[in-house]
């Protein structure tokens, strides 16, 4: 049994250094077994996870001793914060630690998407020439990225945008007119019909809550300039993603980057399966070697803050 148990990938460095200072149990596997996790949750004091382990009341329940949570990432839609707040465990997010890593995934996915010459590798090594149709591709310069939600990411990716040639125009309703980053990044604000009517490519950036749940509804898509496409690195269910596989099969939509899904992984007979102009990660986009690092040297010295206070 371990003070600190980790259920999720972390990188070795941070494992050595909490384990340093406190016993620890780091099992990879964890997160996806309940059963195995609850019972050697009894003397934990902190609890680490990525997006996979769901942190509940259930589980909490198992943890008496439990006084922090660290979150191996920025999403919290796996951890139950109210049962968090009832019991007093402390919420610690890898805040800002892989927000380069999801920009550079998101400028890189609008790049592919409009010069869509990047997915026809195995005909070409087959002896197909496909290069009249591939010399159709659209260039970033000159076109127009919408953004919506200008945080932390949303800025970022704006930069990048920028850096390309790119105009940028975002809709964030939460984020006031007057707020310094619009003009610190070249970005103008906008309301979200104009937005839609304007962009050659969307890129979301929002949590998904109430509001935003099956925010790119069929509805949307079809206020989407005709031929823009889309990327969503945010949050699985911020998409209908049966609308979305209506629209690229129809050709309306020039296509489309999914990150994040509803259901992960896919389960069988998803309506995603088999649309064309289509490109799926599995939930990689805030993740590379060097975020990697980041995020598990932040979170290890968070959790030892939080332990030596306790």
């Amino acid at each position: 049994m371990g003070q600190i148990v980790i259920t999720e990938y972390m990188e070795a460095a941070a494992i050595e250094r909490l384990s340093l200072a406190h016993v620890t149990l780091y099992d990879p596997e964890l997160g996806m077994a309940p059963d195995r996790l609850r019972p050697v949750l009894a003397e934990a004091r902190a609890l680490i996870v990525r997006n996979r382990t769901r942190v509940d009341a259930a589980l909490l329940a198992a943890a008496p001793r439990l006084r922090v949570l660290g979150r191996l990432g920025v999403g919290l839609y796996n951890i139950d914060l109210e049962a968090c707040q009832a019991r007093g465990v402390e919420v610690i997010p890898a805040a800002g630690a892989n927000a380069d890593s999801v920009a550079e995934y998101a400028i890189l996915s609008v790049g592919m998407l409009l010069r869509g010459a990047f997915q026809d590798t195995a005909a070409i090594a087959a002896g197909e020439w496909p290069r009249e149709r591939l010399s159709a591709g659209r260039e970033m310069a000159g076109k127009t990225l919408g953004i919506l939600g200008f945080g932390d990411i949303g800025r970022r990716v704006a930069r990048l945008a920028r850096a390309f040639g790119m105009k940028v125009i975002a809709h964030d309703p939460v984020l006031p007119i007057d707020h310094s980053g619009w003009a610190e990044h070249g970005t103008k604000s906008v309301g979200l019909e104009e937005l839609l009517a304007r962009a050659d490519a969307i890129s979301l950036h929002v949590p998904l809550e109430d509001a935003t749940r099956g925010l790119v509804s069929d509805r949307l898509l079809a206020a989407m300039k005709p031929g823009a496409v889309l990327v969503n690195a945010s949050r699985g269910g911020v998409v209908d993603e049966a609308a979305l596989a209506a629209a690229l099969r129809s050709g309306r939509l020039g296509g489309a980057v999914l990150d994040v899904f509803e259901e992960e992984p896919l389960p069988p007979g998803n309506p995603l399966a088999g649309a064309p102009n289509l490109i799926l990660t599995p939930h990689i986009a805030g993740a590379t070697q060097e975020s990697n690092l980041r995020v598990s040297s932040l979170i290890a010295a968070r959790v030892l803050v939080a332990l030596a206070m306790d």
